[in-house]
């Protein structure tokens, strides 16, 4: 019996994990298609939004052929397109959404529903955009040298450096996004991650421990929905 017991145990979190897998592949298939329909046409050498998208597919080991079908789907999905919305979370905390919807009403009411069971409101266009700036970042890991580094990142393009402590964010205008990333690359740094983000301006400084964990809760429930490609929120936790 123990060994049946241990045997469906395993067998349950496998199937919880390959549920999961099947989630996330789902969620990114989605920002490529419409990264391919809506950010400059499916050579993702001309659409940065795109070559982003492949990016963090391969990242995940989703398949070639489940790409390749997502960037296809893009011409037949005249029904799916890019909608943004904006809310507050509780503390006041500043909360944007990049979603892509094909029906805005449902996932108006998801949202609205999933801020109000969790202390926050769904609020109107422009409620929080205000405080956030539309920028570029690329993520690159930490010389011994940082000083040095960050002079070297100014003469490449960037608009704003912060250290992380474990590894730089560089902030861009998002046109420039790819460009100063593949400089920075051909100056021979190493670059974890990039991608489009919308910056806060100023934060809200969250001390309560249960007040941080209504946020947390909020955020990860927004993440989870299908779709909802990006969150963004002002929370300094």
């Amino acid at each position: 019996m123990s060994g049946h017991s241990k045997w469906s145990t395993i067998h349950r979190a496998k199937e919880v994990k390959d549920q999961a897998r099947g989630k996330l592949f789902s969620k990114v298939a989605r920002i490529i298609t419409i990264a391919a329909k809506t950010g400059g046409g499916p050579n993702p050498e001309a659409n940065f939004r795109l070559k982003d998208a492949i990016e963090k597919a391969r990242a995940i080991s989703m398949p070639k052929e489940n790409i390749e079908r997502a960037i296809n789907k893009a011409a037949e999905s005249g029904d799916l397109f890019e909608a943004t919305y904006e809310g507050f979370g509780p503390a006041g905390v500043a909360i944007i959404i990049e979603a892509a919807t094909d029906n805005k009403n449902r996932t108006i009411a998801e949202f609205k529903t999933l801020f109000e069971k969790r202390g926050g409101t769904l609020g109107g266009s422009g409620s929080v955009a205000y405080n956030f700036d539309h920028k570029g970042l690329i993520v690159l890991q930490k010389k011994a040298d940082v000083d040095s580094q960050m002079l070297e990142l100014i003469d490449e393009g960037a608009a704003d450096i912060e250290d992380t402590g474990q590894v730089l964010h560089v902030y861009v205008e998002p046109s420039q996004t790819s460009q100063v990333k593949q400089r920075i690359i051909a100056s021979g740094q190493t670059v974890l991650s990039s991608e489009l983000i919308m910056k806060p301006k100023t934060f809200v400084e969250i001390e309560d421990e249960e007040m941080a964990q209504k946020i947390v809760d909020l955020l990860d429930a927004l993440e989870e929905h299908d779709d909802v490609q990006k969150v963004f929120d002002n929370a300094k936790l």
